[in-house]
C-alpha cells in the first residue's frame, strides 16, 4: 500500500492553542473524574445498599474500559477526524456521567462508568494527535508542558473536589455531584471543539478493522486484568495463565494486521510504526518509568497506614510534587526540540535522586517522620516527573508521521495505563508480603522504593538506546489544502 509522505501546512492553524485549552479541559475532566469517584466510594456504598466487591467495578470498569478503547480510538480518529472523535467521546462522556448521577442502582452505576471509561478512551487519543498534527517542532515543546501539567493538577483536584462535593451535599444530590459536574463541562468542551478545532485534512480510508479491534482488546483484557485485580486475589495459578495467553493473542494481532496491509487495507495499528527507533525504544522506556512510579503509590499506603496521616495531611505531605510537575514541565518543555534525549534522562535523574532521598528520610526519621522532612525528596520526585513523562511522550510520537498519529497516540496512552497498572501490582505486592512477614510499614516501604529506584535506573540507561533529535526540516508546502488564513474549517 503507497503512503501519502508526512506534511504539514505551510503555516500553522491559527486556532491550535484555543482548540488545545478545549482539549486540555476535558483531559482535567477525565483526570478528576477518575479521581473523584475514590473519594464517594464509601458514600455511595451506604447509598446503594451495595456490595464491596461490586462497588470495586465502579473503578475497574472504567479503568479497564479506557484502556481498552485507545488505540482503537486513536485509530478512528486518523480515519475520521480528530474533531469527530473528539467531540464524539466528549459528548458520549458527559451523557454516561448523567447517568451515573441518576442511576437507581449499583448495576446501572456500574454500566455508566463502563461507558464513561470508553468515551474516554475515544477522547483522549486525539489531544496527543492534535499536538503531534498541529503544532510545530518548536512549539511542541511547550504545547506537550500544558499537557503535562494537566495531569497533577486534576489528579490533586479529584480527590479535594470528591470530598467537598460529598459533604456538600448540593441540592441533596450526595454523590451524584460528583458525576452530575461533568456534564455542563463535558457540554461546553464537545461544542466548542465542534468550533474551533479543524477539519480533517484527508478522508479516511478503508473499512474498520473489526478483527483487529476485537483481537487487540482480548490480548490487552488478557495483561490488564490480573494487573488491576492479581494482588487483591491472591495472585492465583489462572492469572498467570491469562497474562501469557496475552502473547499468542498479539502474535495472531500481528499476523492479522500485516495481512491487511498486504491487501491494502488500513490496519489498526501500521506495523511499520514501530521501526522508528523513537516509537520502538519509546514505549519501552516509557512502559519502565511509569511501572517505577508505583513506588509513590506505596509511598501513600505508609502516610495514611503507617503513620496514621489523614487524607488531607497525606495531600498536603504529596503537595510539592505538583509544583514540582508544573515547574518541571514548565522550564523544561520549552527546550526540549533542542535537548532531546537528554530531557527525560535529566529527568530521570531527578527521580533517582528523589527517591534515594525518600529511602534516606523514611530510615532515619521512621515513625517520626513529617512532612517537612518528605518536601524536598517529594518536589525532587515531582520534578523529574515534569520533566520525564512529557518529553518521553514527545519523543515517542516523533517516530508516528501525521497519517498515523491517532494510532500512536493511543498506543503511547495505552503504554502509560499498562505501567500505571503494572507498578502498584508488582511493587504492591512486594509491600504487602513485607509487611505481612513483620507488619514493618517503613521498612516495606523501603524496599518498595528500591525496586522503584531500580527501575528509573533502567530506564535511565534505556534513554542512551533513544534517537538523538533530527535537525530542523524547512516546512513543506501542502498542495490538498487552502492555505489562504490557513483556515481547515
Amino acid at each position: 500500500m503507497t503512503r501519502e509522505p508526512p506534511t504539514r501546512p505551510a503555516a500553522p492553524y491559527q486556532g491550535r492553542w484555543a482548540a488545545l485549552a478545549l482539549l486540555l479541559t476535558a483531559v482535567f475532566m477525565d483526570m478528576v473524574d477518575n479521581q473523584i469517584v475514590n473519594i464517594a466510594l464509601p458514600t455511595i456504598q451506604r447509598d446503594l445498599d451495595a456490595q464491596p466487591s461490586a462497588l470495586q467495578w465502579t473503578a475497574t470498569g472504567y479503568t479497564l474500559a479506557f484502556a481498552l478503547t485507545l488505540i482503537t480510538g486513536g485509530r478512528l480518529g486518523d480515519r475520521f477526524g480528530h474533531r469527530t472523535l473528539f467531540v464524539l467521546g466528549t459528548a458520549g462522556f458527559g451523557v454516561a456521567s448523567l447517568a451515573a448521577g441518576i442511576a437507581p442502582g449499583v448495576a446501572v452505576l456500574l454500566a455508566a462508568r463502563v461507558a464513561q471509561g470508553v468515551f474516554a478512551g475515544l477522547m483522549v487519543p486525539q489531544v496527543l494527535s492534535f499536538i503531534h498534527t498541529e503544532f510545530s517542532a518548536a512549539e511542541q515543546g511547550r504545547a506537550m508542558g500544558f499537557y503535562g501539567m494537566t495531569f497533577p493538577i486534576g489528579g490533586l483536584a479529584g480527590p479535594l473536589l470528591g470530598g467537598l462535593l460529598t459533604q456538600a451535599d448540593l441540592f441533596g444530590w450526595h454523590w451524584r455531584t460528583i458525576f452530575f459536574i461533568n456534564v455542563p463541562i463535558a457540554l461546553a468542551a464537545a461544542v466548542g471543539a465542534a468550533l474551533v478545532m479543524p477539519a480533517p485534512r484527508r478522508p479516511g480510508r478503508g473499512g474498520a478493522d473489526l478483527p483487529g479491534v476485537l483481537v487487540l482488546a482480548a490480548a490487552l483484557l488478557a495483561v490488564l486484568y490480573p494487573l488491576v485485580q492479581g494482588r487483591e486475589l491472591g495472585w492465583p495459578t489462572w492469572v498467570f495463565l491469562l497474562m501469557a495467553a496475552a502473547i499468542p493473542l498479539l502474535v495472531i494481532l500481528v499476523a492479522q494486521q500485516r495481512a491487511r496491509q498486504r491487501r491494502g487495507r488500513e490496519p489498526l495499528i501500521r506495523p511499520g510504526l514501530f521501526h522508528s527507533r523513537a516509537m520502538s525504544v519509546g514505549i519501552l522506556v516509557m512502559l519502565i518509568f511509569y511501572c517505577g512510579m508505583g513506588a509513590f503509590f506505596v509511598l501513600t499506603l505508609h502516610l495514611q497506614n503507617g503513620l496514621h496521616y489523614s487524607p488531607l495531611k497525606t495531600a498536603l505531605t504529596m503537595l510539592p510534587a505538583t509544583v514540582g510537575i508544573v515547574a518541571g514541565n514548565g522550564i523544561g518543555m520549552p527546550m526540549a526540540p533542542n535537548l532531546g534525549r537528554r530531557l527525560p534522562m535529566i529527568g530521570l535523574t531527578l527521580l533517582l535522586a528523589g527517591t534515594a532521598s525518600m529511602i534516606a528520610v523514611v530510615t532515619r526519621y521512621g515513625t517520626d517522620l513529617t512532612p517537612w522532612q518528605m518536601a524536598l525528596p517529594v518536589l525532587l520526585y515531582g520534578a523529574g516527573l515534569g520533566l520525564g513523562a512529557s518529553s518521553l511522550m514527545l519523543i515517542t510520537l516523533t517516530g508516528a508521521d501525521a497519517a498515523d498519529a491517532g494510532a500512536a497516540s493511543g498506543v503511547v496512552n495505552t503504554v502509560v495505563q499498562l505501567g500505571m497498572a503494572a507498578g502498584p501490582a508488582t511493587v504492591g505486592t512486594a509491600f504487602f508480603s513485607r509487611l505481612a512477614a513483620d507488619g514493618d510499614f517503613a521498612g516495606a516501604t523501603q524496599i518498595s522504593l528500591l525496586i522503584g529506584l531500580a527501575l528509573f535506573a533502567v530506564a535511565l540507561l534505556a534513554c542512551f538506546l533513544l534517537p538523538h533529535p533530527a535537525p530542523s526540516a524547512p516546512p513543506v508546502t501542502r498542495t490538498d489544502i487552502p492555505t489562504a488564513g490557513n483556515d481547515r474549517r
